[in-house]
């Protein structure tokens, strides 16, 4: 039996959350967030735990009767905001982990079905849209907390491969998502040519922008000293560097303002960002950054 990724203890913490977008997408709601604009009628679909705070009209009574505990009736209002998951899987992702921690690939893989389980609770459909240099096969995520595992066995079956191409997947993107809605993009945000353009092109055809930055402990601060050889690990191009610790320092400089220029891109189109360490344990980052930054 597969060890799973994310661990019945903490997806019972997870319940707690729930995703939220910012934007008002005209003619769309979630079950959720509250619309500015008129929905059609509800469709019961599932339970979740009460929590302090959940209005009292919506418990079941009758199952408080029968169990001596208190859930919440979950309803569907159609038609509901699209929520995108793109997950890139490229061979980049495998680099950069420190002593100890996971690789990004396998830390994004977790991060992910956390967030599609905060979905499914809360009846969000979620397409999980796995990312290289191309858009590769999907997967939608919809119907309750008991349509998990599904999505769980899809994440654990995913293989990193390719270099990242953020303008063609970009292109496909738009492509084949018309419909604006929420975008969450999990990534190492690296990429030879560029990031930041084909991130504005998907804003600026009104998708709302969370993106999730992660890094090992060695892309931000590389060990080592003196004479190194190092590889890309998507490419295997060779480059010779003197290391030492003023390089260092100018390095980490420029890794931090690559940060904060996606930060500000996504702020000033009114989406949203985090950015962390593998180093971080996963429930500590659904948490601390990602409640921060998305999920309340």
């Amino acid at each position: 039996m597969p060890e799973p990724l994310v661990d019945r203890h903490f997806l019972e913490k997870l319940e707690r959350l729930t995703l939220q977008w910012q934007k008002s997408f005209h003619g769309l709601v979630g079950g959720h967030n509250l619309s500015h604009f008129p929905g059609p009628g509800q469709e019961f679909l599932d339970h979740r735990s009460f929590h302090q705070g959940d209005d009292l009209r919506a418990v079941n009574w009758r199952a408080y009767m029968r169990f001596e505990k208190l859930f919440l009736k979950m309803f569907q209002i159609e038609p509901r905001v699209p929520v995108r998951l793109l997950l890139d899987v490229s061979t980049s992702m495998t680099a950069g982990a420190g002593p100890g921690d996971l690789n990004k690939f396998d830390y994004a893989r977790k991060l992910a079905a956390a967030l599609v389980y905060v979905g499914l609770v809360h009846l969000d459909s979620i397409l999980i849209q796995p990312f290289s240099s191309r858009l590769r096969d999907p997967f939608l995520c919809s119907g309750g907390r008991h349509r998990f595992q599904p999505a769980e066995n899809f994440l654990r079956a995913l293989t990193p491969e390719g270099k990242t191409d953020y303008f063609e997947t970009a292109r496909q993107f738009l492509t084949t998502y018309p419909q604006r809605g929420l975008v969450m993009i999990v990534s190492d945000f690296l990429d030879d040519a560029d990031c930041f353009h084909p991130l504005q092109y998907i804003s600026d055809f009104g998708h709302e922008l969370l993106l999730i930055q992660l890094w090992g402990e060695e892309d931000r601060i590389p060990l080592g000293n003196g004479e190194l050889e190092l590889s890309d690990a998507e490419t295997g191009a060779q480059l010779r560097i003197a290391l030492d610790d003023r390089a260092r320092l100018d390095y980490t400089a420029a890794f931090d303002a690559h940060a904060t220029e996606l930060k500000k891109l996504a702020l000033r189109n009114g989406g949203r960002y985090a950015g962390f360490s593998t180093h971080l344990a996963i429930e500590d980052a659904m948490f601390g950054p990602m409640t921060v930054a998305q999920v309340n």
